[in-house]
């Protein structure tokens, strides 16, 4: 009896799972193959270099580490239209000299890349072929956790292995590069190098994501993998043919996120929003009305729940559009009528075109210790870093308040030292840096782009 019993739910077990096989024979002929060849000085070094130094960093694929001669790197793809135009990520043809695209019939072509997009980590490519079988492509919009989703990709170099999992999350920020303009599906399928730029699919066959970063600690799949929402690398490819690049809207203003203790100081009864804690001059958010301490609680009619949801809102609006945000301000809701100026690459732009600041060679932003300050109470000496933009800083760790106190084995003493001691280091050579952050120290070793 209990035999028959375990037999039972056994087999309603197996009927409750899904059966990929159709969807996968469906999709298997779109997917492809890529190889990119760069030559010595255009290899990448892999960020966090073996993966101890800095835990919970997120690894990007195919980062290998710089080689004396060319060597190809691979990554999947898919074709999104017959007429041969292939989506993947930027990252696994960014500086190749020659990209190969391998068929599913096993025939190779040679791509030219028609546009690409370091900010959304997307590329795409065109390749002297027609009729093609292309993708369905579906909508990422109404993603649920929980719901079954397939990868396809050549993980490893393993042409077209199937993996499978469910939705973890949908619309996550993540803190390196991208992460704060791509509203990542966060799943459980098993992804692995070369399986980047992959299409990732929904149980009706339709592609829904670009598989694209993993988080792991061990430089493998450890259970958390993301995707880039189709929605959102469908208006990044409609620019990209366009133009061969993508413009993004641009508010001006930095922004924290909306704990509980600061959510009581506003008088809100729970945490929600983008507080401001600068307005920059002259751009869209000053002309518009913002002020230091608004916060923002919706744009253009879509919540901004928590503060990485603003970036990713203002990044999908074209610049020069008038958009419309709802603040908080002294307890009481205001509207107010902005028109976004422009976000250009990686880089934050005034209006006119000059970058407002991005930090130096490294990302970074640092002022000398002020007489009376904290650190210097403390006996510190070096600069203070005061901004972390995206760069090789912020891929080591580096954060806000951290005190700089040598860098390549020299003793720093003001800014103007460290500033001119970074520009002129040789570039593609790592160095160390001494950082003090809550009174202990440490040393990073950081690659000099």
């Amino acid at each position: 009896m209990l035999g028959i019993c375990f037999l039972s739910l056994s087999l309603q077990s197996a009927a409750e799972f899904p059966n990929f096989t159709s969807l996968v024979q469906e999709i298997k002929p779109s997917v492809v193959n890529i190889r990119a060849t760069r030559e010595p000085n255009k290899a990448f070094k892999k960020p966090g270099h073996g993966g101890q130094d800095v835990p919970d960093m997120l690894k990007r694929f195919l980062r290998e580490p710089l080689k004396r001669s060319p060597r190809p790197s691979a990554g999947s793809g898919f074709i999104i239209d017959e007429e041969g135009y292939i989506l993947t990520n930027n990252h696994v043809v960014d500086g190749a000299d020659e990209i190969v695209v391998a068929l599913s019939d096993r025939r190779e072509r040679i791509a030219e890349v028609v546009g690409h997009d370091p900010l959304s980590d997307l590329a795409l490519l065109k390749i002297n072929e027609s009729k093609l079988p292309s993708v369905n492509l579906g909508s990422s919009a109404d993603l649920k956790a929980g719901s079954w989703v397939v990868a396809i990709g050549s993980p490893f170099g393993f042409e077209h292995s199937v993996t499978a999992g469910i939705i973890s999350a949908t619309g996550r920020s993540l803190p390196e590069g991208n992460g704060r303009y791509v509203p990542f599906i966060q799943t459980d399928v098993a992804i692995n190098p070369g399986n980047s730029g992959g299409p990732l699919i929904d149980l009706n066959g339709n592609v829904v994501g670009i598989n694209s970063q993993i988080f792991t600690r061990s430089g493998g799949f450890m259970g958390l993998s993301f995707a880039i929402p189709i929605d959102v690398a469908m208006e990044v490819v409609e620019q990209l043919k366009e133009n061969g690049t993508v413009v993004r809207g641009w508010l001006g203003v930095g922004i924290q996120k909306v704990d509980m203790d600061l959510a009581k100081s506003f008088g809100l009864d729970r945490p929600s929003g983008a507080l401001v804690t600068e307005v920059f001059p002259g751009e869209a958010a000053e002309k518009g009305g913002v002020m230091v301490g608004d916060i923002i609680f919706s744009f253009n009619g879509k919540k901004v729940d928590l503060s990485d949801d603003l970036p990713q809102l203002v990044g999908r609006v074209k610049p020069n559009t008038t958009s419309e945000l709802v603040v908080v301000r002294d307890g009481r809701t205001k509207t107010l009528l902005v028109k976004l100026g422009a976000l250009e690459e990686q880089d934050i732009a005034s209006r006119s075109g000059t970058p407002l600041t991005k930090g130096n060679r490294l990302g970074l932003v640092v002022e000398n210790i002020e007489p009376g300050s904290p650190q210097d109470e403390l006996g510190l000496e070096g600069v203070l870093v005061t901004k972390v933009f995206s760069g090789a800083a912020q891929r080591k760790g580096v954060l806000v308040g951290d005190v700089i106190r040598a860098a390549n084995n020299r003793r720093i003493t003001n800014s103007v030292q460290f500033e001119k001691l970074i520009s002129d280091l040789p570039a593609n050579e790592k160095i160390n840096m001494l950082v003090v952050r809550e009174n202990r120290s440490r040393y990073i070793a950081i690659d000099v782009p």
